[in-house]
């Protein structure tokens, strides 16, 4: 995870600014209702690992073992801490 040195809580940032190759977890969802529950039955929950494989959008992730695309709008609207670069 990374920190801000002025913060002590880890730093989040959406989805779609999450350079390609690298992983997080989920840490927020906004948006409408349905929109958070569909993204949750996809498999974005709360604390799910995510690895963006790429993408400029639709942005293709891997989450579950599964492959997924997102819309820009939608990955905007998840929020990641990052966790590093996966090799």
């Amino acid at each position: 995870m990374s920190f801000s040195p002025l913060q002590s809580k880890p730093v989040s940032l959406p989805l779609c600014q999450l350079p390609a190759g690298s992983s997080g977890r989920v840490c927020a969802l906004n948006g409408e209702p349905s929109f958070c529950q569909r993204v949750r039955e996809m498999g974005f929950g709360e604390r799910a690992f995510v690895t963006k494989v790429g993408g400029s959008g639709p942005f293709i992730c891997v989450v579950n073992g599964c492959r997924l695309a997102l819309s820009h709008d939608a990955a905007a609207q998840i929020l990641i801490e990052p966790i590093g670069l996966r090799a």
